[in-house]
């Protein structure tokens, strides 16, 4: 299986012990949520080192509102603990590989540096 069900129970263990998640926020009476979903798992196969998850939002509400879910499908990217892309509406193929690439190639140096300095200029 290329993607996983993530619930609240296993979501911290999820996100700590995996560099990049992929999340895909989806119910089942969305069609836009069930056209996404072969795309999605497609996408996955072709990464087995990262995590693709998915959060039912029906079962998993309280999960759903922890990160502001107001519309589905949305996807979510964390890298090293830190949200660094989150986008309602499903992607093209072409363009979650893209995304898929992108997280990859972030500087993760840089981005803590950037979430540390907003965190000091906020105190």
């Amino acid at each position: 299986m290329a993607t996983r069900t993530m619930t609240q129970e296993n979501f911290e263990e999820t996100v700590t012990s995996n560099d990049i998640v992929l999340i895909d926020f989806w119910a089942a009476w969305c069609g836009p949520c069930r056209s996404f979903a072969p795309t999605y798992e497609k996408v996955a196969e072709q990464y087995p080192d990262i995590v693709f998850a998915k959060v039912d939002t029906e079962a998993e509400q309280g999960l759903a509102a922890s990160f502001n879910i107001m519309s589905i499908p949305t996807l979510m990217v964390i890298r090293e603990n830190v949200v660094v892309f989150s986008q309602a509406g499903a992607l093209p193929e072409r363009a979650l590989r893209e995304l898929v690439e992108n997280v990859r190639d972030l500087d993760m140096h840089e981005v803590h540096r950037q979430i540390h300095e907003q965190q000091n200029a906020d105190a």
